[in-house]
């Protein structure tokens, strides 16, 4: 007896099945032609059949000795395949990576001391999530979890790679990692960085991208990703946070935060607090925190040195003065000052004096350079401003162009992650280092993530702020961190989104509908439907043959996610429609009231204002197939809850502000928009934070939630990906 064909759904192939097979060396042939509910099958040459996914699995398990060794080891094995399904359950997905990275802690298969079934059903579950497990396998978050998934790839790389490539690809649940049969996970990991896949390649292959630091090694690398305290992290800063982690955890280095405080007019503590808060939310694992101004003193003494060495000096030339002679490359009337008068200044800077406060400290680089950032740049500069850790303990402060290279070489720091646009300044950077005698930081470039229709700008996103054109730098317009995950983002999604860029130096315009249908992906497997009627217009249907008395049954929160848990939904003879339901109705039209069966309008009324008043009869045996409008309604009851439905626009017209364009120009007059609703009685139970789908309407976040009757809930619209329209 032998097997004949593999039969399933073409939207739901067994993968663990399929991997299975070709791991045992059975060569089968595959019929994609089922529905969508119909049980995987296994026909046999002489007309038997076998049903089910773990059935099949078990069966090929056996006849290739992969269901272990006694009745103890089987039985274990079954246990891991009935856990296999929850890496399907949306919301269910990190806690079960997180059980299973803390299992594999000591292990290298799921039982006992050897591959079996129960490594291929895990194995294949988080493979068939596609880029969702790829994004977390690549950011080393389940460090366990990643050396067991690649330990099977490095064995058994050809056959998976096949399977996942011809089914994976075609499911649309990701993309597979071409990964040689042979080789260290490092190696592997190395080349898919940047996992965009060329649309001339085969399914499932991609290309390869070289994305080593220069010159790293393996426990030996130490990044820094160093913020401004002046305002919340963006969704800019979190691709370099995020970058910065990947490569600390790819050579398995070190990655501090460094907050770089050298401009006491911008910081703050607030910024300090909410940028740790920031980074704890997007997961970023670090070794300590350090302040630039931890440095002052050091800094200062290298100031003064280089003066003594006469390779900085003094310089009271006015500020838009020294503007205009470094664009045309002219020297100083001070830089040939000697060294006594240099000092004799820059002791006038330290006391922070009136003379003090006319001069800066620059670099003597080279004026006549064509890169203009080795034009003397600016050292120091006098600033009388309390600093926001030391108060008034200085009046001098360094530029960012001084204190970093100092403070990247003195911590350490064997690679500085930059963007690109710094990419001028990269030879002013290691000229300054050379200049102090400092070891030398390898500097590694990334392009910046540009999103359309967004500011990235701190000090345009402060204009915001401080002009009340948004509520602060969590509102849910703003493109912070805080901000986007107050608008219903998750940061799995934003995670997956950056990790896709990978560490490309090209430069993009990206869209914000890609981001939000990750999101969607996530968020809606797993969020509980409820039900909302908008308030105005609202129309009364009376069935003449509904319920005398009102009754509750109780049905789930979502069709095909038990986790969800259940709502209570109370039927009564007198319900809500819409007005926008109502006015599209016609007389003896039979429409389904959603989560109750169809009914038949019998009459429907307007009054001189226009105001619409329906009748009709329940059709409980009529087919919710044959009839054209699917209605939510709600009871007319006391426990309905008020809401207040939130929408948002872009803060500007135009997708990219061009450089010396004027953002006030493009600012969009109308960004968001409100509608009052009445929502489900069940909604008294949402917590601040929650996701939930409206039915018919869209994916919410409860911001506000239920306090008392007559203050409304307040839920925020999650965009869901589709092209943003805009409105009135």
């Amino acid at each position: 007896m032998e097997i004949k064909v593999l039969s399933f759904a073409a939207e739901n192939p067994p993968l663990s099945v399929l991997v299975a097979a070709k791991l045992a060396g059975i060569s089968l042939s595959t019929d994609n032609s089922l529905s969508a509910d119909s049980p995987h099958l296994l026909h046999f040459s002489d007309g038997l059949k076998l049903h089910g996914t773990f059935v099949l699995l078990r069966y090929i398990g056996r006849i290739a000795n992969l269901y272990g060794e006694n009745a103890i080891q089987a039985a274990q094995i079954d246990e891991w395949l009935e856990y296999a399904p929850v890496l399907s359950q949306g919301s269910a997905f990190e806690n079960a990576l997180k059980h299973l990275d803390d299992y594999l802690g000591s292990r290298s298969f799921f039982v006992d001391h050897s591959f079996s079934i129960a490594d291929i059903a895990i194995w294949s579950g988080l493979a068939g999530t596609g880029q969702r497990w790829e994004s977390l396998r690549k950011s080393k978050k389940y460090q366990n979890l990643s050396r067991w998934f690649n330990s099977l790839l490095a064995e058994h790389g050809d056959a998976l790679n096949e399977v996942t490539a011809t089914f994976v690809g075609k499911r649309g649940l990701g993309k597979p990692t071409a990964t040689k049969s042979k080789g260290t996970q490092a190696s592997q990991e190395s080349k898919s960085v940047n996992g965009d896949v060329s649309e001339k390649g085969k399914a499932g292959s991609r290309p390869t991208f070289e994305v080593d630091l220069p010159e790293a090694e393996m426990g030996k690398v130490r990044l820094r990703f160093a913020p401004e305290p002046s305002g919340f992290l963006h969704i800019g800063h979190s691709k370099a946070a995020l970058l910065n982690q990947y490569f600390a955890q790819r050579y398995q280095g070190q990655l501090i935060v460094r907050f770089d405080d050298t401009n006491p007019a911008k910081e703050s503590n607030e910024f300090v607090d909410n940028l740790l808060k920031d980074i704890e939310t997007l997961g970023i694992k670090y070794e300590t925190v350090t302040y630039t101004s931890d440095y002052f003193p050091q800094l200062m003494e290298m100031a003064e040195n280089l003066i003594r060495q006469g390779k900085a000096y003094v310089d009271d030339t006015p500020r838009e003065g020294m503007q205009k002679e470094r664009m045309d490359g002219i020297e100083s009337k001070c830089r040939n000052n000697s060294v006594e008068e240099n000092l004799k200044l820059w002791k006038e800077m330290i006391a922070g004096s009136d003379r003090g406060l006319q001069c800066c400290v620059r670099g003597k680089l080279d004026m006549q350079d064509p890169n203009k950032s080795l034009r003397d740049p600016v050292y120091y500069r006098c600033n009388p401003m309390p600093h926001h850790r030391i108060g008034s303990k200085y009046k001098i402060y360094p530029t960012y162009d001084f204190a970093c290279p100092f403070v990247d070489s003195i911590e350490g720091i064997t690679h500085a992650l930059r963007s690109s646009e710094y990419h001028d300044r990269n030879a002013q950077y290691y000229r300054i280092q050379e200049d102090m005698g400092l070891r030398k930081v390898h500097i590694y470039e990334f392009s910046r993530l540009n999103m359309v229709y967004t500011l990235l700008s701190k000090r345009k996103l402060l204009w915001f702020v401080q002009n009340e054109k948004v509520n602060g730098w969590d509102d849910p317009r703003f493109p912070t961190v805080q901000g986007i995950v107050r608008r219903g983002l998750k940061v799995e999604a934003l995670i997956q989104f950056i990790l896709e860029q990978g560490a490309s130096k090209n430069l993009n315009l990206m869209e914000w509908d890609k981001l939000w249908t990750i999101n969607k992906k996530i968020i809606d497997p797993v969020c509980p439907r409820h039900t909302a009627i908008v308030e105005e217009r609202r129309v009364l249907l009376t069935l003449i043959n509904g319920p005398e008395k009102p009754f509750v049954r109780i049905i789930p929160r979502h069709k095909k996610y038990e986790g969800a848990g259940e709502k209570a939904t109370t039927y009564t003879r007198t319900i809500w429609l819409e007005s926008a339901d109502a006015e599209s109705i016609k007389v003896d039209e039979e429409v389904t009231l959603m989560d109750w069966g169809n009914a038949i309008v019998k009459g429907i009324e307007k009054d001189q204002d226009g105001n619409l008043k329906l009748t009709g009869v329940l059709n409980l045996e009529g087919s919710v197939k044959t009839t054209k409008l699917k209605l939510t309604w709600l009871p007319q009851t006391d426990e309905l809850v008020k809401l207040c439905l939130m929408d948002f626009d872009y803060l500007i017209t135009k997708k990219k502000v061009e450089e010396g364009e004027d953002f006030l120009d493009v600012l969009n007059p109308c960004t968001e928009k409100e509608t009052a609703a009445l929502g489900d009685s069940n909604m008294r139970n949402l917590k601040r934070g929650d996701v939930l789908q409206l039915e018919r309407k869209g994916y919410y976040r409860c911001d506000v939630p239920y306090i008392r009757s007559s203050k409304p809930i307040v839920l925020f619209a999650i965009p869901d990906g589709r092209q943003q329209t805009g409105f009135k």
